[in-house]
């Protein structure tokens, strides 16, 4: 036999001569301890508190327990069919700031995206993202008296004023400007921090079609227009699809921080503030149970709906057919 001829290679007792691959489980088995604790609080926190809609069929008492209240049925849903006038003007709060929400806030963050990744500089990027980035971090608590003491009859802008001898200005505690400073105090805070998502996608356009445009003839705003919106696109249907399924909540925390400003009920109800006056305050556990029982499924089935329609418009929405 000639020297040149090539040996096999020698296999290994018991082992194949390629080893398969470890499953997935195995593999990974570490990086599943590390999500127990985090399911572990969502399970604790967000699920198992589900349990405690059951008294919204009952006449429940905090002193006897669920265990022991009297069962009443259906009897509690009754308040959402009576006209309560209460109840009817926050729907009606609740509506208006939904609808002033997706018009005005939800567009914020794209915007602003867009004019942040047409900045050259990647360090003035970087600084101004950072800032912008800040107000998220701070409390509604922090925020509310921030704008309290800047807008108030005695804040900073109106002492000003007074001190040019300018007229004054009447923003916080005036009822018909309530919702502007609401939505206003929502951009602010978030506007910054939900571009976040946005620059993520437009960092993944590919630079050869707005090179390609270019060469058309496309000058910025049609490059826009023809591609970046369209890269958008399904990121923007899907973020809204999930504001679909929290309509019905539009700030709990910094509705009732500013409740007692002397807006009154007219204006500063709404559904969440009114189940937490109505049962927390009023002790009607039961009624204020139902209408965020109601509440929950309405938003569940404006998700489900929402997305089917982005399918029938070919996008995969939350999840896929």
């Amino acid at each position: 036999m000639s020297l040149l001829t090539r040996q096999k290679p020698r296999r290994r007792s018991g082992a194949s001569a390629v080893d398969p691959p470890r499953g997935g489980a195995r593999r990974d088995r570490a990086l599943f301890w590390f999500t127990v604790p985090g399911l572990a609080v969502v399970l604790l926190f967000h699920y198992v508190p589900l349990l405690g809609h059951v008294i919204a069929f009952q006449d429940y008492q905090p002193f006897i327990g669920i265990w022991h209240s009297p069962w009443v049925g259906f009897a509690n849903f009754s308040v959402l069919f009576n006209g309560e006038e209460k109840l009817v003007i926050a729907l009606v709060n609740t509506l208006q700031l939904l609808l002033i929400q997706v018009v005005f806030v939800f567009p914020a963050p794209i915007l602003l995206a867009l004019a942040l990744n047409s900045l050259l500089g990647e360090r003035l990027k970087r600084v101004v993202q950072n800032v912008l980035y800040l107000p998220h971090f701070l409390s509604w608590v922090v925020v509310v008296a921030i704008f309290q003491q800047m807008l108030s009859d005695g804040g900073l802008v109106n002492v000003f004023l007074r001190a040019q001898e300018l007229g004054t200005f009447n923003i916080i505690g005036n009822p018909e400007l309530f919702k502007a400073l609401l939505t206003s105090q929502v951009i602010w805070k978030d506007t910054g921090w939900g571009t976040i998502l946005f620059l993520a996608a437009l960092s993944r356009v590919d630079t050869n079609l707005y090179e390609a445009a270019a060469a058309d003839g496309a000058g910025r705003w049609r490059q826009t227009w023809h591609v970046t919106l369209p890269a958008l696109r399904g990121l923007v249907i899907l973020l809204l699809i999930l504001r679909l399924g929290d309509a019905l909540s539009v700030g709990f925390e910094q509705i009732i921080l500013q409740q007692q400003s002397g807006v009154g009920i007219q204006a500063g109800e709404v559904l969440d503030t009114y189940v937490y006056n109505n049962g927390l305050v009023a002790g009607q556990w039961g009624e204020s149970a139902a209408i965020g029982l109601v509440k929950g499924i309405v938003g569940v089935a404006l998700v489900l709906g929402a997305n089917r329609v982005a399918h029938l418009f070919g996008e995969e929405g939350i999840y896929r057919r």
